[in-house]
């Protein structure tokens, strides 16, 4: 069951405000390619992620989880098919080198070869008209577009957005260039986190809302901490959840950030101990920092929330994007 979102759900939550976002195309140096290549490829990382690669076509990407035997999230991924025989797996770059060593452990006998192919492709962000036009506009569409890869990723609020793939140096299509900056913004706007090192098994995947948004299959068969996710959601037992956070105030630049990912996070009901934690940061034009955040349920509705300390940053809730699948 799908619960609508709602600012009354969150009395503290305030609406998300107008970011009109450029339109452009990003290079997004932060992110690097797992390519896998041989006939076992599919079933082989079926087995190993938390949604469904057994059946994903050409026409569709897959968003994952890598987690370990207790259901934490030691990587997150979009994976898509490439060459004949060929799955690459996009993760954050400061996690590709270890996730590669931990995925390649589990080989055994599957006929799949794995490698780092981040230096064989190019990775653009595009946002607004800079998109291409698909068959489908939903999220995790997926088509070949002379000779690269484009994909739909959930927009931010009114800003389309697109994940391109392209042979490496090559440039995006027709597309002028946006700044890293305004691709973090809608990356965190959009409510969908990319699991990096400071947050490196902090997480099973519904404290990022992974099972909202088309990243966890549970109908699927094992894998590594499937166990615990599975209980997680058909127990009722979700406490934590990802949200959105603007801070009250306007950061000059000259200052250290307010945010930065792996952070404590406080409220002011009880400030002896965190109640949630920064995964996924970003800054708006008038200086304003904004987060994705893993945030306890009962914390979202008691009012103003610290970055660091008791008294660090003020922040706000925003209203998520999207609904959530309820727990059940």
């Amino acid at each position: 069951m799908l619960l609508a979102p709602s600012t009354t759900d969150h009395p503290t939550a305030l609406p998300t405000g107008h970011y009109p976002l450029p339109a452009g195309a990003s290079r997004l140096e932060h992110l690097g390619v797992i390519a896998l290549q041989g006939p076992d490829a599919a079933s082989f990382i079926h087995n190993q992620l938390t949604n469904d690669f057994l059946l994903l076509d050409a026409q569709h990407a897959r968003l994952a989880a890598f987690c370990n035997a207790k259901g934490r999230m030691q990587a997150s991924f979009i994976g898509l098919h490439g060459q004949s025989e060929q799955l690459l797996l996009i993760c954050s770059r400061d996690l590709l080198a270890a996730t590669l060593k931990r995925l390649s452990m589990f080989v055994l006998r599957a006929k799949v070869k794995l490698h780092d192919a981040s230096a064989e492709y190019a990775l653009w962000g595009l946002m607004g008209s800079a998109c291409i036009a698909l068959q489908d506009s939903a999220a995790w569409t997926a088509a070949q577009v002379d000779g690269a890869h484009a994909i739909n990723l959930y927009p931010a609020q009114e800003s389309r957005r697109q994940l391109w793939i392209g042979a490496a140096n090559s440039a995006p299509p027709h597309a002028q260039l946006s700044s890293a900056a305004d691709w973090a913004l809608g990356e965190v706007l959009s409510g969908i986190a990319t699991l990096s090192a400071p947050v490196f098994e902090a997480f099973v995947p519904q404290m990022l809302n992974y099972e909202s948004v088309g990243g966890v299959n549970f109908k699927k068969g094992c894998y590594p901490g499937q166990e615990v996710v599975a209980r997680s959601q058909f127990r009722g037992t979700l406490k934590r959840r990802a949200y959105i956070l603007r801070t009250v105030d306007a950061w000059p630049q000259s200052v250290e950030a307010p945010l930065v990912s792996g952070q404590e996070l406080f409220s002011a009901v009880d400030t002896e101990q965190s109640c949630g934690t920064v995964v996924q940061t970003a800054v708006d034009r008038d200086g304003r920092w904004l987060c994705i955040a893993s945030l306890q349920t009962q914390s979202a509705d008691n009012g103003v929330l610290h970055a660091g300390s008791p008294d660090g940053p003020a922040l706000h809730l925003l209203a998520l994007p999207y609904p959530l699948l309820e727990d059940i």
